[in-house]
This record gives C-alpha cells, sequence and structure tokens, in this order.
C-alpha cells in the first residue's frame, strides 16, 4: 500500500546520487573490502567469488551479483559488529572521498530549505548513516536483510538502480505533490530519471553519457574539482 501524500514546505526536493556523484568512486567495494581487512579470517571465503561474477557476465544481473558479494563476505555476521564496522566505515571517509562541488551543492539546497533526498544502489547497511553525516532528510536505498540477529544478504527491496531510480522519484513525486523535483546524478543509467524531474543535472561523467544528456536537455557540469 502507498503513503498517502503529504504537504511538504519544502519548494523543491532535490534527489542526489551517491558513488561517483557526491564520493568520487564507489562506496560499496571499499566497504566490503575494508570489512576483510578487519576480519583477517573470513577473507577463506573469497575463494566462492569467481561464481556470482561469472554468472553477471551472463545475466548483468546487479542486484544478483551485490547480494552475492554480501552474502560473501559479510554473511552471518552479527549485527552489533556490522554496525561497529559500518560506523567506523563512515567516519573514515574524509574530504578526498568527496566531490568539492557535490558538498557545495548539497549545503546550497539546504541553506535555500530544500529537502534533500539520497537516491543510491548502495545498501543500507551504511548509506542512511552517510546520509545522515551529509544531512540529508531522507535516504532511498536497496536493502538488505537480517534472520534475526545475524545478517543474510538477500536484497529485500529492488536494486535501486536505472528505471528503480525512476520509480522511486513518480513516488517522491506522489508524496509531495506540487514539489519542484530536482536530480543529480552521474552515469548513463541515471539518465532515467533525471529526464523525468524539472531540474536534472549530470556530473562527473564520460564524454558518451554527457551528449546523449544534451539530446536530453539535461545539463552537465563537473563536481570533481
Amino acid at each position: 500500500m502507498s503513503a498517502p501524500p503529504v504537504a511538504t514546505s519544502a519548494r523543491r526536493i532535490v534527489v542526489f546520487d551517491l558513488d561517483g556523484t557526491i564520493t568520487r568512486r564507489d562506496t560499496l567495494l571499499p566497504y566490503l573490502l575494508g570489512w576483510l581487512r578487519r576480519h583477517p579470517a573470513r577473507q577463506w571465503r573469497s575463494w566462492a567469488l569467481p561464481g556470482p561474477l561469472l554468472r553477471f557476465l551472463f545475466d548483468r544481473d546487479r542486484g544478483r551479483l551485490k547480494s552475492a558479494l554480501i552474502r560473501i563476505v559479510l554473511g552471518g555476521a552479527a549485527r552489533g559488529e556490522v554496525a561497529a564496522w559500518s560506523r567506523d566505515f563512515v567516519a573514515t571517509l574524509d574530504a578526498r572521498r568527496f566531490c568539492p562541488g557535490a558538498l557545495a551543492a548539497i549545503a546550497q539546497h539546504r541553506q535555500a530549505g530544500d529537502r534533500l533526498v539520497l537516491l543510491s544502489a548502495s545498501v543500507d547497511l551504511y548509506v542512511p548513516m552517510l546520509a545522515a553525516r551529509l544531512g540529508f532528510d531522507e535516504v532511498i536505498c536497496t536493502g538488505v536483510a537480517w534472520n534475526g540477529d545475524r545478517l543474510d544478504g538477500a536484497l529485500t527491496t529492488v536494486n535501486r538502480r536505472g528505471t528503480e531510480k525512476l520509480h522511486c522519484v513518480q513516488e517522491l513525486r506522489a508524496r509531495h505533490p506540487g514539489a519542484v523535483l530536482a536530480a543529480c546524478a552521474d552515469s548513463r543509467s541515471d539518465l532515467v530519471h533525471l529526464a523525468a524531474v524539472e531540474e536534472p543535472l549530470l556530473v562527473n561523467a564520460g564524454w558518451r553519457t554527457r551528449r546523449r544528456a544534451g539530446r536530453l536537455g539535461i545539463r552537465a557540469m563537473d563536481w570533481r574539482r
């Protein structure tokens, strides 16, 4: 059952992507590798990695790959241990990991009174903590299942990428009627939801994606400097 529409005092809702938009690079792989460095006894599990990677070459299912990697690396870990590592991981993300233009844009939109939404395909093991650190009002990310106090690793949501991000933007619009939607993202797959908002912005993208965005009337910027 969908949430009912609610009034919002924000004149604008700004939806930020995370990896490659706010951060310079992916965050999930460093998160998983950091866990293995903290728990070297688990490194024997890496023997299982080639299976999911090979399967991905055929099915291109990023959600299935993501779940498999999380299960291999973190599966069975206690909730308290995962939460402690997530807090430490977010705390270790220093200024070098973030795009200066992204941090400036977040600050400007917050000062303007806009509602800030972090929409990421990365997972809820650490993304909500990072969103809180950056001052976001709402976070939408890929969910990961628990079995009691132990991490299962199955996904509880669709992988928040491509057309799924479009669905999330449409749900935001339905929950906040009358608000202007803006979105900032970096990849070709993000053009789907960027094209659906009033104020789209492509950032940090390669020339092919910038050219495609130009054809859609989406302006481009570089936030990495």
